[in-house]
């Protein structure tokens, strides 16, 4: 359903928001609040009604509703004193009372490619701390679970050349199981916690919510950390391990040197400083070393991308916590059959980290990938390489 009213296009279907054509990135908890003030725009809706509506059975005090109420007011470009598009009912609730249009039969003003050809479910968990979790599921057949790494989003990806290709390769014959790390994407952006330990507990959270026993697990980029801690605890249930682009030591760890140490530190900084913003000085800096092998085009495709993720401040916590991560000692203890494969021009996560995880991790094998890509592009044929070399790994145990 797309409900459109001054100037604001609010599509559920999609989970977007948008101001004016241009794509307004808010939390989850304050596009649900949107959803059910739309939906419920002929009357008030009680505060009570929202809590219930947003959170389910979770306590969530009031000042929590008031601050998304803010924060919907904001992103619709309601300054809160006129109540243009949002009208308070003191000792009662909130009430959309601007013209509404429904549009569900009209495609969206938006030059985002079709709709997914594999049929999609988003669903949501509750982690540990409470907070919202959102996976999905892609394909038919037996599991591959992936790790949650940051920049995604369950909806935007589909729609993103960046990660397209990624999820109709890795789902053409399997049930393909993802998840949006806390933080980032469709789960809860406002969390506390941000640690190895609370990443691999969202893991356990995802796969107990879908009732998975045993399964390959995917690792790509920062979820190789997570994939092999959450293998070393539940060996059990991971059949096969497969870590692409990733790593045992983060940035800082793995620093030899100031020089290098300094530079980690201001990956840090430029996240907080920089990340989404409309700078292309800002955008190069992160897109360089994701896919600096790409046209223009995916670049910018890239810079709306983590525009959509996360937030300044997210990404900022996010980096920090991978950077001092270490996991060489859970990687001695694997016993799992493990396939890594890793480009051998990766900027992001240079190639001789993967010889590095290929000599701790005992009976593993190290495929170099002939790109200079962290993230592989569609029409390269590394990627190619990687799913044939994925499938024959798969089949050769009938995993």
């Amino acid at each position: 359903m797309r409900y459109v009213f001054s100037g604001v296009v609010l599509d559920t279907d999609r989970y977007e928001l948008r101001r004016d054509g241009e794509p307004v990135h808010v939390e989850p908890q304050v596009f649900a609040v949107l959803i059910v003030l739309a939906e419920h725009r002929h009357r008030v809706v009680h505060k009570t009604e929202l809590l219930d509506e947003v959170w389910g059975d979770r306590f969530v005090s009031e000042s929590a509703l008031t601050s998304r109420i803010k924060a919907a007011r904001q992103a619709v470009g309601d300054d809160g004193t006129a109540q243009r598009v949002i009208r308070t009912v003191h000792g009662r609730g909130y009430q959309l009372i601007a013209e509404v249009i429904e549009e569900a039969g009209e495609p969206a003003p938006s030059s985002l490619p079709e709709a997914p050809s594999l049929d999609q479910e988003i669903r949501f968990c509750t982690t540990g701390d409470g907070h919202r979790l959102a996976y999905a599921t892609i394909g038919d057949g037996p599991p591959l679970v992936r790790a949650a790494h940051w920049i995604t989003h369950l909806d935007y990806d589909w729609h993103s050349p960046v990660w397209r290709h990624w999820l109709e390769g890795l789902a053409r014959s399997r049930m393909l199981v993802r998840y949006d790390e806390r933080g980032c994407g469709l789960s809860d952006h406002d969390v506390e916690e941000w640690s190895l330990d609370a990443f691999v507990h969202d893991l356990e959270r995802v796969v107990d919510a879908l009732g998975l026993e045993r399964f390959p697990l995917l690792g790509l980029s920062q979820g190789g950390p997570v994939a092999m801690t959450y293998a070393d605890r539940h060996p059990e249930r991971v059949s096969h391990l497969l870590l692409v682009g990733t790593y045992a030591r983060g940035r800082v760890r793995r620093a030899r040197s100031d020089e290098e140490r300094r530079e980690a530190l201001l990956h840090i900084e430029m996240a907080r400083v920089g990340w989404g913003r409309d700078d292309p000085t800002f955008r190069r800096f992160f897109t360089s070393s994701f896919i600096p092998d790409a046209p223009a085009e995916l670049w910018d495709a890239f810079a709306e991308l983590i525009r959509r993720t996360t937030s300044a401040e997210n990404a900022a916590h996010q980096i920090e916590t991978w950077s001092h991560v270490d996991v060489t000692d859970v990687a001695r203890r694997l016993d799992v059959p493990t396939l890594i494969l890793h480009a051998r021009g990766d900027l992001r996560v240079p190639f001789d980290q993967a010889l590095e995880l290929g000599a701790l991790i005992k009976g593993s094998r190290v495929v170099p990938l002939d790109s200079a890509n962290h993230l592989l592009r569609a029409d390269e044929p590394a990627w190619a390489q990687l799913l044939a070399e994925i499938d024959t790994f798969l089949a050769a145990d009938g995993a």
